[in-house]
Formats: structure tokens, sequence, C-alpha cells
């Protein structure tokens, strides 16, 4: 093992670029050393941010129970049963230490696939398929729907319905002969093939996006998505489709339609919700078809994403850790195995 006086020579020879270089690289360790030790203690007062709570039973009575592998376990009065900062969450029960968690959010982070996240953090592809997905359901219960208020522009977006990743072998039939370009759907048109993708966004930037149907949006697909999550008083602004004059004349909301072939109507617009969803087909091309029934976490994973892109690198990939132990979730493996599509 080189000395650390045959390391500073080394360093001292090095040319001006390189040694940028190397900053970057000893600075971005040490951050993950630093994230990792404070990581249990960040997920600790995000989950219990009212107060500590059992995630079996709800109850407050808890207690602290000795230590295991130098992570605190507590006990619930009520219940009996004993936990940790990560139980019921994205982390429950790995056997991977922490800063592997951290390597593979900033893989998240990145878009990498599942076989080069795997590859970069040392573990299986089947592993690194369910690692993404754990993250994912915990990030999707953590955003939920979401609201909007004031000027609110609304459209939908479709996807082709993907049936990737199903085998013959767990039981499933395909419903329809299969595609020979994957992506293209056979059917012109608007059809039961293609998944609706309902989005709203308003003025800052606050995004419900969600899976609300196959084919056409209706009225009381609308009604069902934003019903409780339109703030009283917003204005909506949407294209001329017939379905959000009837949602908003039941809900009783001033609408503002942008005509076919016109791009703004005074100071209203839906020029927003348009780059949205440039920016989300985009994004999604890259993973080369989403299968339809984890089409639901890579929308939230990309609405996370557009919510905290001001942030630097090394705290996105501390706060999707944190984000995905804040709410209780239990992600069991065998839930992946015939997991039907999720539609609002």
């Amino acid at each position: 093992m080189p000395t650390i006086t045959a390391i500073k020579t080394d360093i001292a020879s090095l040319a001006e670029h390189d040694l940028h270089d190397l900053f970057n690289y000893i600075g971005e360790i040490m951050a993950i050393s630093t994230l990792t030790r404070n990581l249990p203690k960040d997920c600790r007062e995000s989950r219990f941010a009212s107060g500590p709570v059992c995630p079996y039973c709800k109850a407050e009575s808890i207690i602290k129970h000795g230590k295991l592998n130098g992570r605190q376990r507590f006990r619930c009065k009520n219940c009996g049963k004993t936990f940790n900062d990560f139980s019921l969450s994205a982390l429950a029960n790995s056997k991977l230490p922490l800063v592997k968690w951290l390597e593979y959010a900033k893989c998240i982070l990145l878009g990498y696939s599942i076989r080069k996240s795997a590859s970069i953090v040392g573990v299986g592809v089947k592993t690194s398929f369910f690692m993404r997905h754990k993250i994912l359901d915990a990030i999707r219960i953590y955003m939920g729907i979401g609201d909007v208020s004031g000027v609110v522009e609304m459209d939908e977006t479709f996807v082709a319905e993907s049936f990737k990743g199903n085998q013959r072998k767990s039981g499933f039939t395909m419903p329809r002969k299969s595609r020979k370009r994957g992506k293209e759907v056979s059917k012109r048109g608007i059809s039961n093939e293609q998944v609706c993708i309902a989005t709203a966004i308003d003025r800052n930037n606050n995004i419900i996006m969600e899976m609300v149907c196959k084919s056409r949006i209706r009225s009381k697909d609308l009604e069902r998505l934003y019903g409780e999550h339109l703030v009283d008083g917003s204005i909506i602004c949407t294209d001329s489709h017939k379905s959000y004059i009837q949602f908003s004349k039941n809900q009783n909301i001033e609408h503002i339609q942008i005509k076919r072939g016109h791009h703004k109507n005074g100071i209203y617009h839906i020029s927003h919700i348009n780059s949205l969803h440039s920016l989300f087909k985009g994004w999604l091309r890259p993973f080369n078809g989403v299968s339809t029934k984890y089409l639901a976490n890579y929308i939230h994973w990309f609405k996370w994403l557009q919510n905290f892109k001001a942030d630097k690198e090394t705290v996105k990939a501390k706060n999707i850790i944190v984000h995905s132990a804040t709410r209780f979730i239990d992600c069991k493996i065998k839930q992946y195995q015939k997991r039907e599509p999720i539609f609002v």
C-alpha cells in the first residue's frame, strides 16, 4: 500500500484538470460518508415528525429496545412488536449497507437502466429491479396525488399499453397479439390500447399526474381525480375537449378554453402543460417501453424529479432515500409478481 508521502508526491505531479477531478472525487466520498452516517437520524426525523408511532398499530406508546447492528430498535407497548427506523419502508429487511442504497439512489436520479444500476452498485439484476421498485413504490406513496390552485392548466397524454415483463410461466395470458415493434399500437387514433395520463399544473409548478383510464378521458374520470385536489376558486385552462366542459359545469369551476389552432386566450394558455408532457415523453423514451403495471411508479419518479430539480445531486440522493422511508409501506417481493396497473 502506498504511503501518504508517495500519494502526496503523485498528487503534486498532476495536471490542473486532474487535480480538479480528484478533489471532486474526494469531496463526493466525504459527502456520501457524512450522508450515510446521518441517514438513520434524518429518516427518523422525517418519519416521526409528529412524534414516534408504531408502524404496525400506529400507537404512540413507544420505548427504546436496544440496538442491533448499530441501529436503534424500538418496542411498541401496545402490540409488543419491535422495529427500527426503516421498518415498513423500502429499506426494510435489507442486508445491504446504507451506502449501497445511496449509490442506487444516484443511479435512479441519473435514469440508469436496471442492468447498469446493478453493475454500478454491485448487486444482481433481480436485486436491482426490486430495489428500484421498492424505492419508487415508497416515493409514489410519499408524493400522493397533490393539489393545484389558482390558474390551472389541464390536459392528458397517452402511452401505449404494455405487458412487458409478464411471464407465461407465472400464469399470464396475453390479451392481444404481440406488437412487432413493441411501442406501436395496432388501432388508429385514441383506443383502449393506450393508457391515458391526466395532468394538471398550476403557476406555482404544483403537479398532478396520474393514470386514470384507457382510451379517451371522460368527465367522471376528471371528477374522480381532481374532485378533492382542485382548490376552490381555481380557474382551469384546457383545450376544446368536451369532457372538461362537463367537468367544469359539474364542479362549478371557471373554465377557459383554448380553441383548436390557437396557443392562448388572453393571459390564459396551456403552454406549460404541453411542455411538461414533451419533457415526460423525452424522459420516458430511453426506458424503451415501461410495463403498464409499473407506469404509475415512473410517473411519480418523474414528478419527484420535477419537484426537487433545484437541489444538488448529493442532497437529492439523500432525500430520495429519506422520502422512501417516510411513509409506512409493506414492500414485499411477492407483491410484484401479480401486480395490476394502478389507476386512480
